[in-house]
């Protein structure tokens, strides 16, 4: 049995691994990974309170969390098969809608944030 330190460390490695191949093979990924590069260093010079440049912040990495989830969905329904089936449409659809979902809560977030930075005296 590994020590939790040990454990610790294989779990930091496998993740890093699975950055790299998000990186690699996902395009929607390194699109959101661009957008969040941009948006993190704007959320946090925007003059608001802090709170506010966490929300945002945490709306840039829910969207690629949640491509990430997205993209091992899509994985390993591709592993179990390549041929057409209504279900796999249906989990590939639902991880896709998943990313949808994801991407409107960072764009309200923003709207909302840009609006009361706007709006205060």
């Amino acid at each position: 049995m590994e020590s939790g330190v040990l454990h610790t460390l294989r779990a930091i490695g496998h993740s890093l691994d699975g950055l790299a191949a998000a990186f690699k093979h996902e395009v929607a990924f390194r699109q959101e990974l661009a957008f969040a590069v941009v948006l993190a260093p704007a959320a946090l010079l925007i003059p608001n309170e802090w709170l506010h440049r966490l929300y945002l912040l945490g709306a840039l990495f829910l969207v690629l969390i949640v491509e990430l989830l997205n993209s091992a969905v899509e994985a390993a329904i591709d592993r179990i098969s390549e041929e057409r089936h209504p279900l796999s449409k249906r989990a590939k659809d639902l991880g896709s809608a998943a990313v949808l979902l994801s991407l409107l809560h960072l764009g309200v977030a923003w709207l909302v944030t840009l609006y009361l930075w706007w709006k205060s005296p």
